[in-house]
């Protein structure tokens, strides 16, 4: 079940598109076999139906399920025009919650398509916070995964604290082009108590978060046992992350901006604010109750 979940997912993005707008799409046509349709007009009662429910739910038909038409070559080399669908993710989505639920690859679509959408939510919410909210949502989401990969360095023997250090030194100078946690830290001026990561941008975070997960992906799945394994796997995963950045043509890590306030002090005055919003909306509440 593992392998063909890992095959079918690989199947959904294989025919996966995206617009010149940068967002995803899938034609129907493409989308039916792999759902287990061979015929068309059977896969179209189920578009119907999608498009059905996407009406009901208040949301543009024609945006999510956009109509298209393409030529296609008949045996005898005429050519004729058919239709197809543009479809969104949620249209996607939505097709397979209206498939034949008995077939397996429908309920891996549910799956699929599911996350997906969940994800692009995620990714719409974060994009709507301000810089200092986004440098929480990250830096949050780095702690968790770094102590992942500590277990992980922690399986493969590095138990103690001199091997940690170069374990990590490994993944940061792998990402800054050779520096160590000590440059880095030298380089941002802080002092002996304050931590990196809390002196980061959200996009230097989000570089390192990168870091992280291919490092613990990549100690996960290759059976990497020894300290001497961890800090290449280590390693590696940061000369990659690196690479991805400069094929993007993004600006590296150690030339990001480094923010005055640190992530720490931006929640404590968070923290602070929600606080005293609290006890003014607890004394109105007293007052009215007063009157």
């Amino acid at each position: 079940m593992a392998n063909l979940k890992a095959i079918e997912y690989k199947s959904f993005e294989d025919i996966k598109h995206q617009d010149n707008s940068g967002d995803d799409y899938w034609l129907a046509r493409e989308l039916a076999p792999i759902l287990g349709y061979i015929q068309w007009r059977n896969f179209r009662k189920v578009v119907d139906r999608a498009m059905l429910a996407c009406n009901n739910s208040g949301i543009d038909v024609h945006n999510q399920f956009a109509e298209v038409s393409k030529l296609v070559e008949h045996g005898s080399g005429a050519k004729r025009r058919i239709r197809d669908y543009k479809l969104s993710r949620y249209a996607c989505y939505l097709i397979v919650q209206n498939g034949d639920p008995r077939k397996e690859i429908i309920a891996l679509g549910q799956t699929y398509f599911a996350i997906q959408t969940r994800r692009q939510e995620v990714q719409d919410y974060f994009n709507q916070l301000d810089e200092d909210n986004q440098r929480l949502v990250v830096r949050g989401n780095i702690k968790q995964w770094n102590q992942m990969l500590a277990e992980s360095a922690h399986r493969a023997g590095i138990i103690d604290e001199d091997t940690f250090a170069e374990f990590q030194n490994a993944g940061y100078a792998g990402l800054y082009g050779g520096e160590t946690v000590a440059d880095i830290h030298a380089r941002k001026g802080l002092s002996q108590k304050e931590k990196i990561l809390d002196f980061m941008n959200s996009s230097e975070l989000a570089a390192n978060l990168f870091r992280i997960t291919l490092a613990h992906d990549k100690m996960k799945k290759g059976g990497i046992d020894t300290p001497p394994e961890a800090i290449m796997a280590h390693s590696i995963a940061g000369q990659e992350a690196r690479g991805a950045i400069i094929r993007a043509d993004a600006i590296l890590p150690e030339d990001q901006p480094t923010p005055t306030k640190s992530v720490e002090q931006i929640a404590r005055e968070q923290i602070a604010r929600i606080k005293k919003e609290a006890k003014k909306g607890k004394l109105m509440l007293d007052e009215d109750y007063d009157d």
